[in-house]
Formats: structure tokens, C-alpha cells, sequence
């Protein structure tokens, strides 16, 4: 006689909680469950309309001479702005982040989306950054919030702070002729006969050493309102080229008889003047030297200054650790300003948020 086996499924129906079914609220609760976790992304939509970045957006974007109506619609610029920004927290890729939108209720949400709309594909997502980038958008949205910023009264002007980061890219394997050819400017010269090798080719990027360790790639060149720590301007250059070598691009009529704090790489005769050009309080950390030791006197003054030119490092360190934004896939100087100066403007978004959350 044949024993009948038991149905794993209704055994288990028995002894744990239902799984797969659909009830009537449970979008809603996945949502509420989601908002007392902790979505950031919730948290933004809370306190930026991003409807202020469409006039820039489809003034850049939009092609007004169209004679006609003919053709594939255009997906929403400011959706896909907010596709750049989720990018650029997140630090997703561009099939990953089209996959990560079709997958996450939550990035739906954000971006006004419902399961049954069209998501942008991983190109559409590419050429979008592209525009941005090489039509030098990303810059004009970043000023148009710094200012929005200044005007609710977050630009407080009394005092700034500059610092650089590094940003990592890929490294090229090329050969050493190439290397040199690249590293005296002459690397727009190679590769002329295979184009789509050249188009993988990194010519802007460079190696510099700190502190022992090796990088390669760019740097970001910030200065940031001391007391709000929102970036108020920025600067990308190649990895190699010295802190102290931008700035005087970094400053500017607003910051006149306002402190400047920066760390020791910011010394010398060149930049003292350049700081007293601008009119500013020189509150640079001093630098000894071998045969010329800080006195005591200077190495309680830096701890002084320290304590608040170290804000820049919040800065950085919120961009490292929950934007993961200190690596980037990218080639070529304007691509990693445009990627920079994207990641510098969702900082100070979130950052926006932060010190709205806090005076509430």
C-alpha cells in the first residue's frame, strides 16, 4: 500500500506566516514600513520641489525649432535629472541603475513612477549624462541651487573652508611611450588610427602620491560655507596638480573680510598674497620646516584652526561613505567635472535636507 505523501506547502501554510499573497494596502505599508526605516530618498522629495530645476533643464535640453510633433517623445527632464541624482548617491552604473529603478519600489516613488511606465534604458541614461556634461549643465544647476541655498539664508558668509578630495578612475594600461606622450600633453596625438580604442582612452587623469599611497585620477577642489558646510564653489583638476595651485579659483567677492581656514598644503608666500588679494582672514594652518619647527605658540594656534577647517572632512567623509562617491567610471577631464560637480550638488542637497530636519 502506497503512503501519500504530505503537502509540503500546506504543512508549511500551517506552521508559518502566508507568504505571496497581494493584499489591498500593502503597497502602503511597504511604503510606511520603508519611511520609518529611513528613506533618504523620501526625505529629500520632502523639502526640494525639483520642479525648480526645469527651466534650466528644458531651456538647455529641448529642441524648440521642431517643425512638428513627429517622433518618439523625449522621457521628462527633471526625471531624469532625478535619475542623475540617484545615480550619483547611490553611485550605481547605468545598467545597474536601470535595473535598480524597475527592481525598487522606492526609486519609483521618487522619480513619480508606477510599475506599468517605461523606465529609461542604460543608454537613454548615458546620452542624458552626456548633455549635462559636455554642454556644461551640471555647473549651471549647481550655481542656481547655490544661490536658492543663499537666499533661504544657509549661505551664513562667516567663514570658509577649502579642501581637496581625490577621485579615483580606472586605471590605463598603456605602454611607456605612451605614458610619456600623455603625461607631456600630447596624448590627444595617439591612437588617431583605431578611434574606438582612443574612446577608452583616459589622456586627463593622472598619478600623484600622498602620505605613501598611489592614486590616479582627479581631485575635487571644494569651499565650503563653515558654519552650514554646503559647498559653496568647486574645482576639478587632474590628480596631480598641487591644492594650493586653484585657489584663487576657488574665491571670491562674497567672501571678503571672512575668515579662510584650509590645512598646511595651503601655505607660502604665493598664496598668503592670494588670500590677502582677496581680502580675506588668513586663517591657514602654518607649516614647519626642518631647520624651522612650528613654536609652541603656532602648534596651538593650528589646534585652534583645526577644530574648524576639520568640518571640511564631514564633507568628504559623507560623500565616501554613504555616497561611495570617491571612485567613478569615467573618461576624460570633462566627464569627471560634470560627475563631480553632479555628486557636489547631490551633497548639498541632502545636506539641505539635513539642516532643514534640524531646525525643525
Amino acid at each position: 500500500m502506497a503512503i501519500e505523501k504530505p503537502n509540503n506547502h500546506q504543512a508549511m501554510s500551517r506552521k508559518y506566516k502566508p507568504t505571496g499573497k497581494i493584499g489591498l494596502f500593502d503597497k502602503q505599508f511597504a511604503a510606511q514600513q520603508l519611511t520609518e526605516m529611513g528613506n533618504p530618498l523620501e526625505a529629500i522629495s520632502k523639502v526640494v520641489d525639483f520642479e525648480f530645476f526645469r527651466p534650466i533643464l528644458e531651456e538647455k535640453l529641448l529642441n524648440t525649432n521642431k517643425k512638428n510633433n513627429a517622433g518618439a517623445k523625449p522621457f521628462d527632464v527633471v526625471l531624469m535629472f532625478k535619475i542623475m541624482l540617484i545615480q550619483r548617491y547611490y553611485n550605481l552604473g547605468d545598467q545597474q541603475v536601470e535595473y535598480q529603478i524597475i527592481d525598487r519600489m522606492s526609486f519609483k516613488k521618487f522619480l513619480g513612477m508606477e510599475s506599468g511606465d517605461k523606465v529609461p534604458d542604460e543608454k537613454t541614461i548615458w546620452a542624458f549624462r552626456e548633455k549635462l556634461t559636455q554642454m556644461g549643465i551640471v555647473e549651471d544647476l549647481f550655481i542656481r541651487f547655490r544661490i536658492y541655498l543663499g537666499d533661504k539664508g544657509l549661505i551664513f558668509n562667516e567663514g570658509k573652508i577649502i579642501d581637496a578630495s581625490f577621485t579615483e578612475v580606472p586605471i590605463q594600461r598603456n605602454n611607456r611611450d605612451e605614458n610619456k606622450q600623455i603625461k607631456e600633453d600630447n596624448g590627444d596625438d595617439l591612437w588617431n588610427d583605431k578611434p574606438h580604442k582612443k574612446s577608452h582612452k583616459d589622456i586627463d587623469a593622472r598619478w600623484t602620491k600622498k602620505n605613501g599611497d598611489d592614486y590616479y585620477g582627479y581631485k575635487n577642489h571644494i569651499k565650503i560655507d563653515g558654519k552650514s558646510k554646503l559647498i559653496d564653489t568647486y574645482m576639478v583638476s587632474d590628480a596631480s596638480v598641487h591644492d594650493s595651485k586653484v585657489l584663487d579659483m576657488l574665491l571670491t567677492e562674497e567672501d571678503e573680510n571672512q575668515p579662510l581656514y584650509a590645512d598646511s598644503a595651503y601655505t607660502g608666500a604665493n598664496l598668503d598674497q592670494t588670500i590677502s588679494n582677496g581680502k580675506m582672514i588668513n586663517q591657514v594652518c602654518e607649516k614647519g620646516y626642518r631647520n624651522n619647527p612650528l613654536t609652541t605658540e603656532q602648534q596651538a594656534n593650528n589646534r585652534i584652526k583645526s577644530k574648524t577647517r576639520a568640518r571640511v572632512e564631514h564633507v568628504f567623509g559623507f560623500m565616501e561613505r554613504s555616497m561611495k562617491g570617491l571612485y567613478i567610471w569615467s573618461i576624460g577631464l570633462p566627464r569627471a567635472t560634470g560627475i563631480l560637480g553632479l555628486i557636489n550638488l547631490t551633497y548639498n542637497i541632502f545636506r539641505y535636507e539635513q539642516l532643514i530636519r534640524q531646525k525643525a
